[in-house]
């Protein structure tokens, strides 16, 4: 079977995306989804995924690789860096060079040089005046990201936003915080799972989650369900 082209990833992605609509979903699933996408389609060499909690706080939810994980995490540490202000400004923020930006994004640019990182484009996840997180694109060397990638990711990201935040949740905003909340309170029990199977199979992390992940598409579970069974012992693959 041939692999799949640029452009039969992108439609699959938006007709994921599209079901949220009508569909009960994984929100965690559905974003990497997403960010996994990303990395297969555009020139980027890894991304992630920040969502706000109920206080309006950012969390990293998804992320394709460790390292862009804690490049992120060091963000949201020293809550400061493009992503952040992506967050907070409803608006795309690209840093094709790192010495770029304020004094206090010093964190950032060193964690991301440390990990191989050159560029970062952080996109909003907005909706109207309402922004829940921001879709981050890590580059490395010789990596090109044009502007129609770029307008792609920007549709991408808008359709999940569209997705968590539908006309139902929209109408009933406890329900949406709920939701979200509810995503990030199992991505906590989801990162224990994931070193519970590294350490058991002697796997890297995201060798880990994909076992998790493929496990819980095999039974058709939520992967949340299957990462807290695993915690609690009550499985064991």
């Amino acid at each position: 079977m041939s692999q799949l082209t640029r452009e039969e990833r992108l439609v699959d992605m938006f007709a994921t995306l599209a079901d949220t609509l009508i569909d009960d979903y994984d929100v965690v699933d559905l974003l990497q989804t997403l960010v996994d996408t990303c990395v297969s389609t555009f020139e980027v060499a890894a991304a992630g995924l920040l969502l706000s909690d109920d206080g309006g706080d950012l969390e990293v939810l998804v992320s394709t690789s460790e390292e862009s994980r804690l490049v992120e995490t060091m963000q949201l540490s020293a809550e400061a860096g493009p992503c952040i202000e992506s967050f907070r400004t409803g608006t795309v923020i690209s840093v094709t060079d790192l010495d770029q930006g304020p004094p206090d994004w010093k964190p950032f640019r060193t964690a991301a040089r440390e990990h191989g990182f050159t560029a970062v484009h952080a996109i909003p996840l907005r909706l109207r005046e309402t922004t829940i997180g921001a879709l981050n694109l890590f580059q490395q060397q010789g990596d090109s990201l044009g502007d129609r990638d770029l307008r792609a990711a920007r549709a991408l990201a808008d359709v999940a936003t569209i997705g968590i935040l539908h006309e139902r949740t929209l109408r009933a905003s406890d329900v949406a915080r709920e939701q979200l909340q509810n995503a990030l309170n199992s991505r906590v029990t989801i990162e224990q799972a994931k070193g519970i199977l590294a350490y058991t199979h002697g796997v890297s992390m995201e060798e880990a989650f994909s076992l998790l992940r493929n496990h819980a598409r095999s039974n058709q579970l939520p992967l949340a369900l299957v990462a807290r069974q695993l915690v609690d012992r009550t499985i064991i693959f």
